[in-house]
């Protein structure tokens, strides 16, 4: 990509520009924002650092690309974490800047910036960068401060401190002096009072004098003189004010650009410097192209069919379109139609897209997950939930053999705004980037939603190679990195994997996936216990999910569903089989010593009970009381509906010994293959049938108007990879 990057004069933005040459980027801009008055050296800013800008106007001439400054005229409007566009505020000057770069430059894709912890600058690079169609980059996100630092040295990075604002640091000793020097001494105040290394908190502020990217020049800082700001007897705040410098050249010069790029920058631009003009009460002109859904758009005329779990405070609905095939223009149309009746169902419940925690977006074409996107991305916007976008995983199901639309989609709603979600748009080293309007993860009383997660390199957004083990590994890696961001791991506090494979996964490599991922598993909390986490595990339950593909064309994709509460060790050191006899027999079904075959479940006590029921044709055959050798006719017609019922008694009797009630149920999933030979319609009148029957039976259960379980057509599933052939799968959670 061609990058503009941002830069401060500091250390951080110019490694993550060199982090940018690493991948495979091309610098064509720098542009930086500087105060007004040339006299001062920093702003009441949160946004920007601006001390030693008196020296930036030089990075033109030392690196050989154009410069692109701009005087800050907006002020600190917007104080809140996520920001959204605020006339007058300081964030707008880079709106501007950055815009007009891009018109100079319509060749600029992404912008480069040195965020490593902040969250408020780094959420307002990514707004901004939304706004113009930009990607970010932060190479230096969540990265390792001490390794980090080491790692700039080592490249040939060559800063001075230009400000010193901690315990420890004095402005008479320590402003001036290179990070090489002050290196060892930066780790010993770590120890001593816990100051960040890299100065994300402000302790110190750098200059760039010299580094790999300086191909013309190197800077030379003839004089300069210490300005106190604060007298302050334990942490004294002093800058360094420039007050003459000079460039020495570099014997053998270099461009930026290669030779076959170069005529893409106009030869005049090329180590230029520009001011960039413009009012920031005006700055959004440019973007006031409204993604606002016409609301006054009638449906199209699809059978739609809805599905809702009963609970109050956390419930899903489903929505998928029946008989489209003949009448359906496509993909796009049928996902808004979806859409559309979803936004109208939440509107009817006094909800928006605001108050959703995760969406399941099923689509019966992967080619058109694109087009998909762009129709998602008009109705789910950053504007519509102010906190936060919901997580999603998108997979493509076999949905137009067994006679349904393009698009079927799910969503877990919550009555509350007490969601916390993580949503990092920039690409970077830490794990895959979000670019769009949904979220790594997201948690919601104590229960952690993630995002599908694929075998995906975070720094280039591509699959890994080395085929399926590796994607694996590579997934659950990524999985560890935003459960870390929780304070948590996937090695003890997950609740659930549901696996998602491709059909195009090797037999072979099937059957040892489980395997693959257990090993992980247990690597990883080894290695968090060694580091001193000696915290105890929960024993998650698989789920393996067979389907025709997965975005990117990814063979697996990984979606861990994860307990996390303020004393975990605790609540999981209270987690035993606590089961009672509270059940009934339905059906004229009683208790058989097979039936734990069939079940995986995971129970916080007072807490949450997660079921995943798999029935097998040979466990169908003992269920219909058929002979066991023919499993295909057991399981047709009359037979699937006394599964069915086995498995409404099964899934009732791990509810109530457990101490719950179908009341608590958030959501209830059926996966049945298309090779079943039952249509869905059938399906659901039999479960539709099976419920009220119960509902009459058992006063624990509820009967609505609409159903409360989904029905998810696969091509395979069960508990383990190596049989995703189970007859019928059940996937619940529930929560006191």
């Amino acid at each position: 990509m061609k990058v503009v990057a941002l830069v401060s004069g500091g250390k951080d933005s110019c490694y993550a520009m060199m982090k940018c040459l690493q991948y495979g980027h091309q610098i064509v801009a720098v542009a930086n924002l500087m105060p007004a008055d040339d006299s001062v050296d920093e702003l009441d800013s949160y946004m920007y650092q601006t001390v030693g800008h008196q020296i930036v106007i030089s990075y033109a001439e030392c690196m050989g690309v154009p410069l692109f400054r701009r005087r800050i005229q907006g002020s600190t409007r917007h104080q809140k974490l996520s920001y959204r566009m605020t006339p007058g505020d300081e964030v707008e000057d880079m709106f501007i800047l950055l815009n007009e770069v891009k018109r100079q430059i319509p060749s600029v894709t992404a912008v480069s910036s040195g965020a490593i912890a902040s969250d408020y600058q780094r959420l307002r690079v990514e707004s901004v960068c939304s706004r113009l169609g930009l990607v970010s980059l932060a190479y230096l996100w969540k990265q390792d401060q001490s390794l980090l630092l080491q790692e700039m040295i080592t490249s040939g990075i060559v800063a001075i401190t230009v400000k010193v604002a901690a315990m420890g640091l004095d402005p008479s000793k320590h402003l001036g002096k290179e990070m090489s020097v002050l290196q060892p001494y930066l780790h010993k105040l770590k120890e001593l009072y816990g100051i960040n290394v890299c100065g994300e908190g402000g302790e110190y502020e750098t200059l760039t004098l010299d580094c790999p990217l300086f191909v013309n020049a190197r800077i030379m800082l003839d004089e300069s003189r210490v300005v106190m700001h604060s007298s302050d007897s334990i942490a004294p705040v002093g800058v360094l004010h420039p007050v003459a410098f000079h460039l020495q050249s570099k014997a053998e010069s270099h461009s930026l650009e290669s030779n076959d790029n170069a005529h893409e920058i106009c030869e005049e631009k090329v180590g230029s410097l520009f001011e960039v003009q413009g009012d920031t009460q005006a700055c959004d002109a440019i973007c006031q192209a409204d993604a606002a859904v016409d609301v006054l758009v009638k449906l199209p005329e699809h059978k739609l069919h809805i599905s809702r779990t009963q609970k109050d405070d956390t419930f899903s609905i489903c929505c998928w379109l029946q008989d489209s095939c003949t009448t359906s223009a496509g993909l796009q149309e049928d996902l808004e139609a979806v859409l559309k009746k979803i936004e109208s169902l939440l509107v009817e419940y006094g909800f928006g897209w605001e108050y959703v925690l995760y969406i399941h977006l099923y689509i019966a074409d992967m080619g058109g997950f694109s087009s998909a996107n762009d129709t998602y991305v008009r109705y789910i916007t950053q504007e519509k939930c102010p906190f936060g976008v919901p997580s999603r995983s998108t997979v493509e199901l076999p949905l137009l053999q067994v006679g349904l639309g393009n698009a079927y989609m799910e969503v877990l709603v919550a009555n509350d705004h007490t969601k916390r979600v993580l949503h990092v748009q920039s690409i970077s080293c830490w794990a895959p980037s979000c670019i769009g309007p949904y979220s790594q993860a997201t948690l919601h009383k104590e229960i952690l939603h993630m995002a599908g997660q694929l075998g995906l390199n975070p720094p280039t957004m591509t699959l890994c190679d080395g085929g399926v083990m590796d994607e694996l590994a590579k997934a659950l890696d990524n999985s560890e990195a935003v459960a870390k961001s929780f304070n948590c791991s996937i090695s003890n506090s997950t609740i659930m994997f549901v696996n998602y494979c491709s059909t195009k996964i090797p037999l072979l490599d099937r059957l040892n996936l489980h395997d693959k991922h257990k090993a992980f598993l247990k690597q990883t909390r080894d290695f968090n216990s060694d580091k001193g986490s000696n915290s105890e595990a929960l024993e998650p339950i698989f789920l393996y999910v067979l389907l025709p593909d997965l975005p990117k064309g990814a063979l697996v994709e990984v979606k861990p569903v994860l307990f996390v509460a303020e004393d975990i060790e605790a609540t999981i050191r209270d987690v035993k089989d606590q089961s009672h006899s509270r059940s009934t027999g339905y059906w004229g079904f009683q208790h058989a010593n097979w039936h734990d075959s069939c079940i995986q479940k995971c129970i916080v006590p007072e807490k949450l009970c997660a079921v995943v029921l798999s029935v097998s044709s040979a466990l169908a055959a003992m269920i219909c009381d058929k002979d066991k050798g023919d499993h295909q006719n057991s399981v047709i017609g009359r037979q699937m509906d006394r599964v069915l019922r086995f498995c409404l008694y099964l899934l009732d009797k791990i509810i109530m010994e457990n101490d719950f009630g179908w009341e608590d149920t958030m959501y209830l999933r059926f996966y049945f293959p298309t090779s079943l030979q039952v249509t869905l319609d059938a399906l659901s009148f039999m479960l539709t049938n099976a419920f009220s029957e119960f509902a009459e039976m058992n006063r624990n259960i509820k009967i609505g108007k609409d159903p409360i379980f989904n029905l998810v057509p696969v091509l395979g599933a069960g508990k383990s990879s190596a049989s995703m052939n189970d007859i019928i799968t059940c996937e619940l959670l529930a929560r006191k």
